[in-house]
């Protein structure tokens, strides 16, 4: 339970921030920290430098992986702990280095230099000083270190915070190039990095060059989804494959609205629902023309139903107000359909729910279009925004042995060493109950606040070891929808652009606008003047303009 605690607090706390970073390409301002020393990632470029795709078979999922499209496929899953836990990393991978390492930490930060450090540092063959930070304000600590020249030897750097960092400029100057290590058959000296798949390389990728480690990568990365308390709802009779339209699911809002016994259909949904209309999720082209999804007509359509969802009645008062409890008022039942991002579909949720209500079941709907007509389209966000680098200071035999610390890290989930990363030494920090790690006291302090996998770590699984029907729910949803994802324009391109142009790429008058449109304070009118203020003075024009010479002139879409 801890460590699912654990990373929906993190997915919690950076859903919004890496729904806009799916939203378009990864970008980093080059301005005030130096010249740009990584431009754009280049399709031609990136193929010879990502790292070969070796898939490991030593364990194998109950609920294999299915394929919707390139670079997409749904999370493998497990419906029980591997009782075999397979060791794939002979003998020690390092060679008694010493180390700091810099991670975020959306929780309780561990006692330094406790007994599940120590245990890994004799499992690693080094001594790695560990340094999580509070992952709420790590995008000013990281800030001050960058710009002081004083990083880690190993720190991650979340893509959301790619702007912030001045990653573009970073890689080349404070970051290690691991392209000569791992590009092409390289990498096959890590099998456990090998097996990362391809696509997730490409979020530490700067100017053809690999830079970053992935974690947590999936083939299933968007935005989010659109929930709905499976339980009330087939109570009533109600199904998921009832609402197949906009319409649909506004008259859903009618029927299921009763205010005055206190339930209300929808909390937020905007984020994750805006793109049945036809919009993009940042950008497309139209003719060979670069277009913001500001200048879009499906945009704007789906701003106006959200706003009539709201003028109607159907969206909880609090919600409108910009209440975040929305999970709180899913659980009690006062909202039955919630957008959100599939890191809430997990253990701890099923927990949670059933505390409040024994019968609660999570839900999602099937991705449809708005008219109801034609196939549905889901923008793919990046394979990860969770990257780890090393320092550039380091010389090459010290970057191999970290390398190899890596390939520890990133064992597949259920082997020896994915046990020991995630849970400790059994017997100290967790036991084995119904074939189950279970958290010790000592297991909860020192290692449930997870630090190691924010380095590196295997590909995303889904497992919930005490309930295996929320695994198997949610499998089947990315097997009925995984053929609805689909590349946007410039997917997993990083971009560095001058500061002006990623201070107009956040328009943060506009989403405020936006906010207030789809909350019912504002009109849709006044998002279109908002727009029409971003695209002179907000730099709207001249962004869309450097967008379109220096990345889809020269390099293309990246679909």
């Amino acid at each position: 339970m801890g460590i699912e605690l654990n990373r929906r607090s993190f997915l919690n706390a950076a859903a919004t921030a890496a729904a806009l970073a799916a939203a378009g390409p990864l970008l980093s301002a080059c301005g005030g920290g130096g010249a740009q020393r990584a431009g754009v990632n280049s399709e031609s470029g990136l193929r010879a430098a990502l790292p070969a795709h070796v898939p490991l078979s030593s364990i194998k999922p109950d609920i294999a992986s299915i394929a919707g499209g390139p670079d997409a496929l749904t999370d493998p899953g497990f419906l029980t702990y591997p009782a075999n836990r397979v060791a794939t990393v002979p003998g020690v991978p390092g060679k008694g280095g010493r180390y700091s390492a810099v991670v975020p930490l959306w929780g309780t930060i561990p006692p330094a230099d406790n007994a599940f450090y120590q245990a890994m540092d004799k499992a690693l063959g080094i001594r790695l000083e560990m340094k999580p930070a509070d992952g709420n304000t790590y995008n000013t600590i990281v800030s001050t270190m960058t710009a002081a020249k004083r990083l880690p030897d190993w720190i991650t750097l979340p893509s959301w915070w790619n702007p912030n960092f001045n990653t573009g400029g970073l890689a080349g100057s404070q970051l290690a190039d691991l392209t000569p290590f791992l590009s092409g058959d390289n990498v096959k000296k890590y099998p456990n990095l090998a097996a990362i798949p391809t696509a997730a390389w490409r979020a530490g990728a700067w100017g053809d060059k690999i830079y970053g480690i992935p974690s947590f990568s999936s083939g299933f990365a968007i935005t989010g989804t659109t929930f709905y308390r499976r339980d009330v709802l087939e109570a009533r009779g109600i199904t998921a494959d009832q609402v197949k339209s906009a319409d649909d699911l506004m008259n859903l809002g009618k029927e299921l609205t009763d205010a005055k016994a206190g339930v209300w259909a929808f909390d937020d949904l905007y984020t994750y629902l805006y793109t049945s209309f036809g919009a993009p999720l940042k950008w497309k082209v139209d003719n060979g023309k670069l277009v913001h999804l500001f200048q879009t007509d499906e945009w704007f359509e789906a701003l106006d139903w959200l706003h009539r969802l709201a003028t109607a009645g159907y969206v909880h008062p609090d919600a409108l107000a910009g209440d975040q409890a929305g999970t709180t008022r899913f659980y009690a039942g006062k909202v039955l359909i919630a957008g959100g991002g599939t890191g809430a579909w997990n253990l701890a949720d099923h927990q949670n729910g059933v505390a409040a209500n024994p019968a609660y079941r999570r839900g999602a709907f099937d991705f449809f279009t708005a008219d109801g007509k034609g196939t549905p389209r889901v923008d793919m966000g990046p394979a990860t925004s969770i990257v780890s680098y090393l320092n550039a200071n380091l010389k090459p035999e010290q970057v191999e042995e970290l390398l190899a610390v890596a390939n520890y890290l990133a064992a597949p989930f259920g082997s020896a060493e994915y046990t020991m990363v995630n849970f400790g030494v059994e017997g100290t920090h967790f036991t084995t109950e119904g074939g189950v790690p279970a958290p010790t006291e000592a297991g909860r302090k020192e290692v449930q606040a997870q630090t190691y996998p924010f380095l590196a770590s295997p590909a995303q699984v889904i497992s919930n070891q005490t309930a295996p029907n929320v695994t198997k729910d949610l499998a089947a949803w990315q097997a009925a929808n995984v053929k609805a994802l689909a590349k946007p324009v410039f997917w997993g391109m990083n971009v560095s652009m001058p500061q002006a142009q990623a201070t107009a790429e956040a328009a943060q008058a506009v989403m405020d606008t936006v906010k207030d449109c789809y909350h019912g304070k504002k009109k849709v009118q006044d998002v279109k003047d908002a727009v029409a203020t971003w695209k002179g003075s907000g730099g709207g024009d001249r962004l869309i303009a450097w967008m379109d010479e220096n990345v889809l002139q020269k390099h293309g879409t990246g679909q």
